[in-house]
């Protein structure tokens, strides 16, 4: 790969020499800085990977940034609002296709599903399916950058939270999926939908699947110590997370539940 951009003061910014971050203003406990909207391409056709919330500004910044350069297609690494709520009007903007796996959606005759390869100004970009954190979502490999663009799957802080269209099953496998492709196609960088660059993504996907394992045994515990309920074995087993995190903690708590009583 030809080189990170990790701007010390945040996301903003960064990327590698094809694929650039420029951050939606809606950060929070569960979108970290914000949403990370990927430009991807060189020359004169570009892709843009998650136009983040309809927020008008945000959406006009990206096209500004765009210098003229034509938008061949708008993908979605799934369809949560934070990262498709402004898909409608940043197509409205650049007269582009919205391609995503969830039809729902789509703006246009395309979708996109595991396996598909798109191009822009001579640049691949190889479609992932990922499901898990969301049941729609998806991951982007950029072979020229050795870069996977991660959506939700892997985050640049902190743990994907399941969402209650995802399952823990699927997460589990996906995460497996991308590690055993980081690894074998030389990954050296995740992009991800929130937070910073990854630059060791060998070691960022270890982490999510010890991670994962460890949260499990925490909640087979809670459970021999007598918590039933969600809320109770949130209030053992993430006593050290702060309280604001604690209702997402609760979503992620009912997918493990689901996994281990499947």
């Amino acid at each position: 790969m030809s080189g990170l951009r990790i701007p010390l003061d945040g996301p903003d910014g960064s990327g590698t020499d094809h694929a650039l971050s420029l951050l939606a203003p809606n950060p929070s406990p569960m979108t970290l800085d914000g949403t990370n909207t990927w430009v991807i391409g060189r020359g004169e056709d570009v892709l843009v990977v998650d136009p983040g919330p309809d927020d008008g500004p945000h959406l006009r910044r990206v096209a500004d940034r765009l210098r003229g350069r034509r938008v061949t297609a708008i993908l979605l690494t799934h369809g949560h609002h934070d990262h498709s709520g402004g898909a409608k009007g940043f197509a409205e903007l650049v007269r582009a296709p919205v391609r995503a796996l969830d039809p729902g959606h789509r703006l246009g005759d395309e979708g996109l599903a595991d396996g598909d390869v798109l191009t822009a100004g001579g640049l691949e970009l190889h479609v992932v399916g990922t499901p898990g954190h969301s049941f729609d979502s998806l991951c982007f490999w950029l072979p020229e950058d050795r870069a996977m663009l991660t959506g939700d799957t892997v985050l640049g802080r902190g743990t994907s939270v399941i969402a209650p269209d995802g399952d823990l099953a699927d997460y589990l496998r996906s995460l497996d999926r991308l590690r055993a492709t980081a690894e074998r196609v030389g990954a050296e960088a995740l992009l991800p939908g929130h937070g910073p660059v990854l630059p060791d993504p060998i070691g960022a996907l270890d982490g999510y699947i010890a991670h994962r394992r460890q949260r499990l045994d925490q909640i087979r515990s809670a459970r021999e110590r007598g918590a039933r309920t969600p809320a109770e074995i949130v209030e053992v087993v993430y006593a050290d997370v702060d309280r604001s995190l604690w209702p997402a903690a609760e979503m992620s708590v009912r997918a493990q539940l689901a996994y281990l009583d499947g």
